[in-house]
């Protein structure tokens, strides 16, 4: 039986999918940027905005399955945050741009907090029936 996802992950869910969204504005930014005829001799925004396709994409695709009750999008969702904290840490140490570091480690941390309460512990385990349990009359089936 698959327990129904609860509402601290489709929070989560909610805002991965707005991260995964504002990668994907970042992306479209940075093409029009390029065809504007920005210079491109330090950084390749159209290189770049390939890269945002691509993350923000399977970013969206996690927040999506959240909101959805898909466990495979945890993963990716909580791998998405803890790279995001690095990032929030330079922006306000390194950047001297609090302003923008400390809301994104806000918003990184209140993901990782939602994807780890004991309701979505509970969530992501499922039945909690493994090889060793005697409960376990067959192969795995998840």
């Amino acid at each position: 039986m698959t327990l129904p996802a609860p509402s601290t992950v489709r929070g989560a869910g909610l805002i991965v999918a707005v991260q995964g969204a504002a990668a994907l504005v970042m992306a479209a930014v940075l093409v029009v940027r390029a065809i504007a005829g920005a210079d491109q001799h330090v950084v390749n925004g159209l290189g770049t905005a390939v890269w945002f396709v691509v993350v923000g994409g399977v970013v969206l695709a996690a927040g999506r399955a959240l909101t959805l009750g898909k466990r495979w999008g945890r993963g990716l969702a909580v791998f998405a945050q803890l790279l995001l904290l690095p990032v929030a840490w330079y922006l306000t140490t390194g950047s001297h741009r609090p302003v923008f570091g400390i809301p994104l480690g806000a918003v990184a941390l209140t993901v990782l907090i939602l994807l780890f309460s004991p309701a979505a512990l509970r969530w992501a385990g499922g039945d909690q029936r493994g090889p060793a349990s005697s409960a376990n009359g067959g192969p795995d089936s998840r």
